[in-house]
C-alpha cells in the first residue's frame, strides 16, 4: 500500500516536473519569437523609412528635373551614355552611331561560299525617337512610382533603353531567296515559264536551303547590336526536298479565259484584254510521265482577244489632258522615219491607274531589223551617225505631254547638249538598256497616248477623263550659269596648209532650274522646283589644213584645244547639227492645255534621275 502511494507520488512529481519544463520551454520560445517579430519590425520600419527617404529625395529630384532640358546622368540607350545631354544631342549621337552601322554590308558565309547583303536593301528603320523620348521622361513621369523606379536604375546604371527595329521582311525575305539559290548544293524548286506559245517546266532537285526565319533573326541581331564585333554572319541552312511537279497546280495559276478590252461608265473603268491560255492536262502528264528529264516542253493554247485597250473608242477617253508639239526637219528623211517609228510605237497605248510606263520598253531595241535609220546622235561630245537617232525628240514632246497631264515622273535624265527642239529642263534622254523615260499614271482612270509627225511638227496629246479638279499648267526656266564652249583643231595633211574649215559648230553649255506651275481659276496655287539640269559645252571642232607643211603639230598644245575665240575663216553657211529651226519658247507652236489634278504628296523633282556623267552612246538629237 506504501509502495503504491509512493509510486503515485513520484508520478505526480514527474508530471509535475514535466509541466514545468514545458512551461520554460513555451516561455523561451515565445522570448525567440519576440525578438524575432521585434527583429522582423525594425527591418520593415527601417524598410519603410528608407523606401519614404528614397521616395522624398527622388520627388524632389524629379521636381527639380520637371523643367530640366537634358537627359538624367545613368541613362542609356542601347548601351551608349546618353546622360547630360539634350533632346537633340542624344538623336545625333544615337543616329551617328546607327548611320555608322547601315553603311557597312553584312557579310554572310557557308563554307567556302561568300556574299553581302547591302543594309539599305532591307529598308532598316530604327525608332530612335521613341527612345528619346523615353530617356527624357526618366525623372519627369507623372506616375511617382515609376519615376522613382526609373531615376533607381539610373542612379546604379542600369537603365538600359531599347530601340525598336523594324525591317522591310518582304524585301529581305527576297533577297535571301536570290541568295539561297547561289548556296553551294542548293536545292532547287520546281519551276515553269511561259516563251511564246510553250509553257516550260523545269524539275526541282533536293538540296540545301538557306533557314529564313532563323537568318532574319540574326540580321536583326546584327542590326540592333551597336557594338557588333562579327566579322561575318553564318549562314543557317536546312535541307530540302522540291515539291514534285503538280501539273493541276501550274494549270490553275497560268489558265486565263479570254476576254476582250471594254470599259465601263458608272463607275467609269478601263478593263484591260486578257489574252487566252490553257493546255491538255492529260496530255502534260502524259509528257512528264514518259521520261525522267530535266526540262519539259508542253504546248499551249494561245487565244487572243478580239478588242484590245488600243481599239477601244475615243467615247472612253473623251478629254484632252495635255498636249505638247517640237518642230523637226521633214527634208531629212532618214531622222524622220525614226520619229515615226517612235510614234507608232507609242501611239493609242493604253496606261491604266498605277501602272508604270516605259518609254525604252515600248520602243524596243533600235535595230536595222526594227526599221531604225541612221541619223545624227550625241557620242563622245560629238554629233555623229547612230541609229535611231532622233527618237529622244518623240521622249522630250512626250515627257512635256506628261507634265501637263499632271502624272507623276519616275525616270528622266536631260540631254548632254541643249536640244534644238525643246527649251533647257524640257527634254527627256534616252538610251536603250541604260538610261530610260519612264512616267506613272497616278490618275484615276486611265489615259490613252496619241503621237504623230506630219508636216515637220511632232505632236504627242494624252487623253482621259477630267477629275473635278483640273490644274493649268506653266513651266519658268531659269539659267544659272553659262559654260563656255572651246575650239579643238584637228589637223588634215589631205587640206591645204592655211585652209580651215568648221567640222562642228560650238555651242555654249548651261545650267538650268526649271519650275512646275499650276494654278486654279487663274490663281497660282503651287510652284515647284521640276529640275536643275547641267547642259555641256559642245566643243568646237575645226579642221586645218597642213598639206605643204613640215610642222603639223603645235608643241605647247598637246590636244590642239584654245579657248573660244573668233574663227576669221570659219565658213558662214556652215551650222551646228542641231540648229534649231524654232525654238518653242521663242514661239509657241500650241498653247499649254489644262493638265490635271495635282499630287501633293509628292513633288516632281523628288521623282526625276539625275543626269550621269557624259556617256558614250547617249542619243542626243
Amino acid at each position: 500500500m506504501d509502495k503504491s502511494k509512493e509510486i503515485i507520488k513520484k508520478e505526480e512529481k514527474l508530471q509535475y516536473d514535466k509541466k514545468e519544463e514545458n512551461k520554460e520551454e513555451e516561455i523561451i520560445e515565445n522570448e525567440k519569437q519576440d525578438k524575432t517579430k521585434n527583429k522582423l519590425l525594425k527591418i520593415v520600419i527601417l524598410a519603410i523609412i528608407l523606401l519614404l527617404i528614397i521616395l522624398f529625395f527622388s520627388t524632389i529630384f524629379a521636381l527639380i528635373n520637371m523643367n530640366n532640358s537634358e537627359i538624367i546622368s545613368g541613362v542609356k540607350i542601347e548601351g551608349v551614355d546618353v546622360s547630360g545631354l539634350s533632346k537633340e544631342d542624344a538623336k545625333y549621337r544615337i543616329n551617328q552611331v546607327y548611320n555608322q552601322k547601315q553603311t557597312k554590308d553584312v557579310t554572310l558565309k557557308y563554307g567556302e561560299y561568300e556574299t553581302a547583303i547591302n543594309l539599305e536593301l532591307l529598308d532598316a528603320k530604327y525608332d530612335i525617337d521613341k527612345a528619346i523620348e523615353e530617356a527624357m521622361s526618366i525623372g519627369r513621369n507623372s506616375n511617382i512610382f515609376i519615376n522613382n523606379y526609373d531615376i533607381l536604375f539610373a542612379l546604379v546604371g542600369k537603365k538600359d533603353i531599347n530601340v525598336d527595329l523594324l525591317i522591310n521582311e518582304e524585301n529581305t525575305k527576297q533577297i535571301i531567296d536570290d541568295i539561297s539559290k547561289n548556296i553551294p548544293n542548293a536545292a532547287r524548286e520546281t519551276e515553269y515559264y511561259i516563251e511564246e506559245d510553250n509553257l516550260i517546266i523545269t524539275k526541282g532537285t533536293e538540296g540545301l536551303k538557306i533557314n529564313t526565319d532563323l537568318l532574319i533573326e540574326e540580321l536583326k541581331d546584327n542590326l540592333k547590336n551597336i557594338n557588333q564585333t562579327k566579322e561575318y554572319l553564318d549562314i543557317p541552312v536546312i535541307n530540302k526536298i522540291p515539291e514534285p511537279i503538280n501539273i493541276e497546280k501550274i494549270h490553275e495559276e497560268i489558265y486565263k479565259e479570254v476576254q476582250d478590252a471594254y470599259f465601263t461608265k458608272d463607275p467609269f473603268t478601263i478593263h484591260p484584254e486578257v489574252e487566252g491560255i490553257d493546255f491538255d492536262i492529260e496530255e502534260a502528264k502524259k509528257i512528264i510521265s514518259a521520261e525522267d528529264k530535266e526540262q519539259y516542253t508542253i504546248k499551249l493554247k494561245i487565244t487572243k482577244p478580239k478588242v484590245t485597250t488600243a481599239q477601244i473608242g475615243s467615247e472612253a477617253f473623251p478629254n484632252l489632258l495635255g498636249t505638247y508639239t517640237t518642230r523637226y526637219d521633214a527634208s531629212n528623211r532618214d531622222r524622220t522615219t525614226n520619229l515615226r517609228i517612235a510614234c507608232q510605237k507609242i501611239n493609242d497605248k493604253v496606261v491604266l491607274p498605277g501602272e508604270t510606263f516605259s518609254y525604252n520598253q515600248t520602243l524596243g531595241k533600235r535595230t536595222v531589223a526594227a526599221g531604225y535609220k541612221n541619223a545624227k546622235v550625241y557620242e563622245n561630245g560629238e554629233v555623229v551617225d547612230g541609229i535611231g537617232g532622233g527618237i529622244c525628240q518623240i521622249s522630250s514632246t512626250l515627257y512635256n505631254s506628261v507634265l501637263m497631264s499632271n502624272m507623276q515622273i519616275i525616270e528622266r535624265r536631260n540631254h548632254q547638249f541643249v536640244t534644238s527642239y525643246t527649251p533647257a529642263g524640257r527634254d527627256a534622254t534616252v538610251v536603250y538598256g541604260m538610261t530610260d523615260f519612264k512616267f506613272k499614271n497616278t490618275r484615276e482612270n486611265a489615259i490613252k497616248i496619241k503621237a504623230s509627225i506630219s508636216n515637220g511638227i511632232a505632236t504627242v496629246s494624252i487623253y482621259g477623263v477630267k477629275s473635278d479638279k483640273e490644274y493649268d499648267v506653266s513651266f519658268s526656266t531659269k539659267i544659272i550659269s553659262s559654260i563656255p564652249y572651246t575650239v579643238k583643231y584637228i589637223e588634215d595633211n589631205t587640206v591645204d596648209e592655211g585652209v580651215e574649215r568648221v567640222k562642228q559648230s560650238g555651242a555654249n553649255g548651261t545650267i538650268s532650274e526649271t519650275y512646275i506651275i499650276k494654278s486654279l481659276n487663274g490663281v497660282v496655287v503651287s510652284r515647284e522646283l521640276l529640275s536643275k539640269d547641267t547642259y555641256s559645252a559642245m566643243q568646237k571642232i575645226i579642221v586645218k589644213g597642213t598639206k605643204g607643211s613640215q610642222e603639223h603639230t603645235d608643241p605647247n598644245n598637246s590636244n590642239n584645244t584654245v579657248p573660244n575665240i573668233p574663227i576669221q575663216s570659219q565658213k558662214p553657211e556652215e551650222k551646228p547639227v542641231d540648229t534649231p529651226i524654232e525654238k518653242p519658247e521663242d514661239k509657241p507652236i500650241q498653247k499649254p492645255v489644262e493638265n490635271t489634278t495635282e499630287k501633293p504628296e509628292q513633288k516632281p523633282e523628288e521623282n526625276l534621275v539625275e543626269k550621269p556623267e557624259n556617256n558614250s552612246n547617249e542619243i542626243g538629237l
